[in-house]
């Protein structure tokens, strides 16, 4: 959604039947694939991930997890967002943990790491991100909702977007979010619950930013922490509502 400056909007959540509503046409038909890659950061460690190819992609999604997590908090949604036309890779952060199932790379290394040092497994999926010759966007939920924008500030030109549910000064540096928001000048979407200091924590990140195209989604039912917002089973009032302004700003942002 294109607004000068902060553009808020308070939607009404309804009961959500699917991350997708089963009403909303597939833009994108045609074959879907999943296969496992695995990267390797900078220090070495080994980072699990599944990349998702939707038929005919208008943009790649790298799309990081919230703490306690893995990859699987969105394997429900990483197969939508094919069908909506969009390429996704997930990947397992060394900061993390079994909220959704297995995370192979904490799982491997025998303990979570702190949020700093995951930034190190984001920039390893840039990297990758970039060999494929697609627009890239940025999604992170929560802790990774605050690591999206140092990456987009240190490869200026290079993100098409960034999304980032339910963002916050997670950092042990505080005020680095905000400080690294000043930077980024993409289309800007952030999320988060009903929760009053989640909305002004992101409010806050997105307004440091100088971006012209920036949408903070406020739900007034429903809403849940990080990108489980988008998930029926974790916000049965407020899903469908999220995904629909999730994805008319995707839209938005990645045309043309």
């Amino acid at each position: 959604m294109r607004a000068a400056g902060l553009a808020v909007l308070a939607l009404v959540a309804v009961a959500g039947c699917h991350p997708r509503p089963q009403s909303d046409p597939v833009v994108n038909e045609g074959p879907i694939s999943a296969e496992p890659v695995t990267l390797t950061a900078a220090d070495g460690v080994k980072i699990a991930g599944v990349y998702t190819r939707a038929a005919k992609p208008k943009a790649l999604l790298l799309l990081f997890h919230q703490d306690k997590s893995g990859k699987d908090e969105y394997a429900l949604l990483a197969p939508q967002l094919a069908q909506a036309g969009y390429s996704s890779l997930r990947i397992d952060q060394r900061a993390g943990g079994d909220l959704y199932g297995v995370n192979e790379t904490v799982k491997a290394r025998g303990h979570s790491a702190s949020y700093a040092e995951a930034q190190q497994d984001l920039d390893a999926a840039f990297a990758w991100a970039q060999q494929q010759k697609m627009p890239i966007v940025l999604w992170g939920s929560s802790y990774s909702a605050a690591l999206v924008f140092p990456l987009a500030a240190a490869h200026p030109g290079a993100v098409k977007a960034l999304l980032a549910f339910s963002p916050a000064e997670y950092l042990d540096d505080k005020g680095a979010v905000a400080r690294a928001a000043k930077q980024v000048t993409v289309p800007i979407f952030v999320t988060s619950s009903q929760d009053g200091h989640e909305v002004d924590a992101a409010r806050t990140i997105l307004a440091a930013s100088p971006a012209t195209q920036k949408t903070q989604f406020v739900p007034k039912l429903g809403g849940v922490h990080g990108s489980s917002t988008l998930l029926r089973t974790k916000n049965p009032q407020g899903a469908l509502e999220a995904w629909r302004a999730t994805m008319a700003f995707l839209d938005e942002a990645t045309r043309g």
